[in-house]
């Protein structure tokens, strides 16, 4: 699924306009029309309150088409209009007018010294108040209604984006969002409701095709790209039935330390599970034993020394690829290692962990890195490596040039784990909070270098381990809970996370 950024929302409203020979009115009440049928579908008639926040630009509009279309079919509607400006968009007079001649049910008018309405956790609230247009701090008596609206215990519906939010910037201090129970996206979700920032305000979502022109959506290309299960099915590759372990690639795994030995053991088992045809793990001799007691089905290669850290990264296993980082430590012997390992190799790798806290440190070995190879990242080790951001939308913007200027992948591991690779973000759809917890960065690194093994492109194998991974975690916790997940959970679960990519799926509960 493509995510839209808001210049190319308008400019697909301006196609549809043109192409259709229709005012712009006629969008405005073609989506406030399928919002109502939404509603109706799951209401059907019942007289529940139903209060409708608008504002005063096109957003409203919609809101007032909405209410019109409620009232007509006898529901029991009150129309609000924030009037937090003298001006007002033309699509909103045009709904305005259409509101009063249609019904005695005329909104009420809310301004900054007016008392602002009783909400009873009972009610229905739609908030059409701010759309995408949003580009500053709403004042204060709209902040105070947005904290009215959220802390009523209401059903609070979201129409396009929750009021107060903004499409390209994150909120700050001063801004008051409001937090819907649902939000229901015109033609596509946009990409602050999967950022942490303002993603904390939105917990369910719909996208409801409003009718903009197929052709303009199909064919103009975004930078943002909505990672699923549709678009996962597109990239997987069915095994033949005369299929033997050499054709699924070899992964080497290198990390390890002492007292770090189940870095590699996570990363290692994953590989396999992902579908690796065999798996070496590279660490220090005094793991061995342990490796090969937790893992029959991985190989063994050690260095020459006998310390509890590497002091040499030199191996046999000819790899179709590699991971590197896991308990690794960053040991000045280590980092020395490291260095000499990276100026040996030519084909992507998969980097993680200490291996990323380590070029952090010297970025000259930037210089070194492979072409393609793919960084998996959590916060901090992102930071060390391009540096501090103000807020999430510099954050990706800072990661993306600095993959782009280094051509590689960039995992940006959260809550929505974002790849990014040639100035494109794909955000993941899959996982859930029960992967806050140690280890799943290490499982995330050996499905990808899995995936790399059986000959993904870098940039497939990233975002199908990260949907792999999410995905068996999403499976889980049905019976391990968020709580209780470890990260070896996730690893035991990847079969299942690749049965359900061609699942049928369930039919969904009845709404209310």
């Amino acid at each position: 699924m493509k995510i839209y950024s808001k210049e190319q929302i308008y400019q697909a409203d301006k196609v549809t306009i043109e192409k259709e020979g229709i005012p712009f009115y006629n969008l405005l009440e073609r989506a406030g029309g399928y919002v109502y049928e939404w509603m109706h579908k799951r209401l059907q008639g019942g007289q529940v309150p139903i209060k409708v926040f608008c504002g005063i630009g096109n957003n409203g509009g919609d809101g007032l088409v909405i209410a019109r279309n409620l009232i007509k079919n006898g529901y029991n509607v009150t129309t609000y209009i924030v009037n937090c400006s003298d001006k007002r968009s033309p699509g909103f007079l045009k709904a305005y007018d259409e509101l009063k001649n249609s019904t005695k049910n005329w909104p009420v008018l809310l301004k900054a010294d007016t008392e602002l309405p009783e909400i009873s956790p009972k009610d229905i609230v739609v908030d059409a108040i701010f759309g995408i247009g949003l580009n500053r701090c709403p004042d204060d008596w709209v902040k105070q209604l947005f904290t009215k609206i959220t802390q009523s215990g209401s059903y609070i519906l979201s129409i396009d984006i929750p009021s107060g939010m903004y499409v390209d910037q994150s909120p700050t201090e001063e801004d008051v969002v409001i937090a819907p129970t649902y939000v229901l996206s015109f033609q596509a979700p946009k990409l602050a409701f999967f950022l942490p920032e303002s993603g904390q305000y939105v917990t369910m979502w719909e996208a409801i095709d409003i009718g903009l022109d197929p052709e303009y959506l199909a064919t103009t290309p975004t930078d943002v790209e909505l990672i699923g299960k549709q678009e996962i099915i597109q990239l997987y590759r069915s095994r033949p039935e005369y299929a033997h372990k050499g054709m699924f690639g070899h992964s080497l795994i290198i990390g390890g330390s002492y007292g770090k030995m189940g870095a590699v053991i996570l990363a290692s088992k994953a590989a396999m599970r992902a579908g690796s045809g065999l798996v070496t793990a590279y660490i220090p001799q005094i793991g061995v034993p342990i490796l090969q007691t937790a893992l029959p089905e991985v190989m063994t290669e050690t260095d020459n020394f006998n310390g509890k850290v590497f002091e040499e990264i030199d191996f046999q296993t000819e790899a179709n690829a590699i991971g590197i980082g896991p308990g690794m430590g960053t040991d000045p012997k280590t980092a020395k290692a490291m260095e000499n390992f990276l100026k040996g190799q030519e084909r992507p790798i998969v980097i993680d962990a200490d291996a990323i806290n380590i070029i952090a440190a010297n970025p000259t070995l930037m210089e070194h890195v492979p072409n393609l190879s793919i960084f998996t990242p959590h916060l901090g080790e992102l930071k060390r490596l391009v540096g501090e951001w103000k807020d999430d939308f510099e954050k990706l913007e800072k990661t993306a040039k600095f993959a782009k200027n280094h051509d590689i992948v960039i995992v940006i591991k959260g809550a929505h784990t974002i790849t990014t690779y040639d100035m494109r973000l794909y955000v993941n759809n899959s996982g859930n909070p029960g992967l806050a917890t140690a280890g799943t960065g290490d499982v995330l690194t050996g499905v990808i270098t899995g995936m790399l093994a059986q000959g993904y492109h870098p940039v497939e194998a990233a975002m199908m381990g990260v949907y792999f991974h999410g995905t068996a975690a999403d499976i889980a916790i049905n019976q391990y809970g968020i709580e209780s997940l470890i990260a070896s959970d996730v690893t035991e679960f990847l079969g299942r996370a690749y049965m359900d990519l061609f699942a049928k799926p369930e039919q969904p509960p009845q709404e209310a």
